[in-house]
């Protein structure tokens, strides 16, 4: 028989939507338990890996940098963006609350506990031709996403004076009980040891993330009408399997919106020491280096540079005839610009190293460039063109059977792209270097953007060749959800009891973020999301 346990409110799900929504639970004074599928360790989710960036709109850093802001003009660019229509009632809704409240609720709320962030705001996500963010709006946790998760963590510990929370690792909910109609807990099997355990609770909370860690789900749920490439590595985690989502549709009538819309990287090499099977690492490309196709080929006829449309280069690298991509670059490049997203890979701010991050800032990267050239086969250097293109065939003989590269092909791209400054910048006529320039006129992108120069340029070596391939990440779309995060169904009634949060609810509404985020948008979504369900469920709605 199943051990039985009561709480006023089980979550489901340990990530930051999860924690937070327990957080702000146990404040309001309910018992809470809290169930996650991974070991205590990893309590938190992805966002204990993630590099910890958050869109937010009218913040005192922004202010200081004379980034002149508002609610209004954030979601005149959101709703563009994401190409949000008048169907997506509760997803515009949602973003509405974003832009109107991630000032108050994320940056003051965080701010409130402690966290500090990077004294510069970045700015991504531009669009191809404007139409992004139309001011810079990237504000980075000082100490990653890692410090964030850790502090709420510990915030979430700290709400508990006596006995009120209970946190059950390597659980998995494998069904949502009814009472009379009305929902009366969860059944789920504890990993660990197999057995059965009843939770007993008047409010179910869903935070398990999204769906994009099961590749079987990413394939039936990729649009149509979009190019999906023959394989791609797992950004996400295997645990976000999307099981849940489908047992609330089945069985509560929940409705689950906008599924085919994904937040993927075009840029992704196979995680060095994976954590699981196709686990991936998302590189942020250099915007100086020329993207080019599996012969060898400059990708064209418009240059594929980062920054600007992450949706859009997704699909254009998922086009490709073959499911991999190559960057070239030389060491000049990687030492400037070379990085890759997450804590784990930024040891000066998740450690919060001032001095030495902005040593490297000033300097170079060389760091994080050999450590890649040590551990990772799918980062090749040599001092010729003919050399690197014998190793991208080495490799590619290795893994396809295949060597696609012709040595003149390599050099006639790096030769036409050198030709621009044959006269200094009189004659540059390229797009990739207008998009350079372009980034360079703002200050945190030029401290870590290459001014355009020769690719061939002396002293610049040896020339590296990236091997990548598209990266799942998070799950736009997820459970449709009103404003007090309470799920739908499809008659557009609240169902009594469940909420979700998070990914899950594809960060608000079932799709908040609409075909493309701003970026940094998920993890304040998260926060938002949790902190509304808590707030109603303290209200008793």
């Amino acid at each position: 028989m199943a051990s039985a346990l009561r709480t006023d409110v089980l979550v489901v799900g340990g990530g930051l939507a999860g924690i937070v929504t327990a957080l702000e639970c146990l404040r309001a004074g309910q018992h809470v338990t809290l169930v996650d599928r991974d070991t205590p360790e990893r309590l938190g989710g992805l966002a204990l890996w993630a590099f910890g960036g958050m869109a937010l709109v009218g913040t005192p850093l922004q202010t200081r940098m004379k980034i002149a802001d508002t609610p209004e003009r954030a979601l005149q660019d959101w709703v563009r963006f994401g190409e949000l229509g008048e169907a997506d009632v509760w997803p515009r809704r949602w973003a509405e609350y974003y832009v109107q409240h991630s000032r108050a609720q994320v940056y003051d709320w965080l701010r409130a506990h402690g966290l500090k962030f990077m004294p510069a705001v970045n700015w991504v996500e531009r669009g191809l031709y404007g139409g992004g963010n139309s001011v810079p709006r990237y504000h980075v946790v000082w100490g990653t996403s890692r410090e964030l998760t850790r502090c709420m963590i510990a915030a979430m510990k700290g709400a508990d004076p006596g006995g009120r929370l209970q946190v059950l690792s390597r659980h998995r909910v494998t069904n949502l009980e009814r009472t009379g109609g009305a929902l009366s807990g969860a059944v789920m099997v504890n990993e660990a040891t197999g057995a059965e355990v009843r939770v007993q609770a008047p409010v179910v909370v869903l935070a398990m993330g999204g769906i994009n860690g099961s590749h079987a789900e990413v394939v039936a749920n990729w649009p149509a009408n979009r190019p999906r490439p023959a394989a791609m590595l797992n950004g996400a985690h295997p645990f976000a399997d999307g099981k849940l989502h489908h047992l609330v549709a089945d069985a509560l009538g929940g409705q689950i919106t906008h599924a085919g819309e994904m937040w993927n990287y075009a840029a992704g090499i196979p995680h060095p020491q994976p954590h699981f099977e196709g686990h991936g690492l998302s590189l942020i490309p250099c915007k100086s280096a020329l993207w080019l196709d599996h012969t060898g080929r400059r990708i064209g006829s418009e240059p594929l540079v980062t920054g600007f449309d992450t949706h859009d280069l997704c699909q254009r690298v998922a086009a490709q005839p073959k499911p991999y991509t190559w960057q070239l670059l030389n060491w000049r490049i990687a030492s400037k610009e070379f990085a890759i997203s997450g804590a784990e890979h930024n040891p000066r701010i998740r450690d919060k190293q001032f001095i030495r991050f902005v040593y490297e800032m000033l300097t170079s990267n060389d760091r994080l460039v050999r450590q890649m050239q040590r551990e990772s086969p799918h980062f090749l250097v040599d001092d010729t063109l003919q050399g690197l293109a014998q190793k991208m065939n080495a490799l590619t003989q290795a893994l396809y059977g295949k060597q696609d590269v012709n040595a003149a092909v390599l050099q006639a791209a790096a030769d036409a792209f050198d030709v621009n400054f044959a006269n200094g910048s009189k004659l540059h006529n390229d797009d990739q270097i207008r998009r350079v320039l372009h980034a360079r006129q703002w200050g945190s992108d030029k401290l870590r953007t290459c001014a355009p120069a020769p690719l061939q340029m002396k002293g610049a070596g040896p020339f590296i060749a990236i091997h990548m391939q598209l990266i799942t990440r998070k799950s736009l779309g997820g459970l449709q959800t009103d404003l007090q995060s309470r799920v739908r169904d499809a008659q557009g009634q609240a169902i009594s009891g469940l909420y979700c949060v998070g990914e899950a609810a594809g960060f608000g509404g079932g799709g908040a973020s609409g075909k493309r985020s701003l970026e940094g948008t998920f993890l304040p979504g998260c926060i938002l999301t949790a902190r509304a369900a808590a707030k109603a469920i303290a209200a008793g709605t």
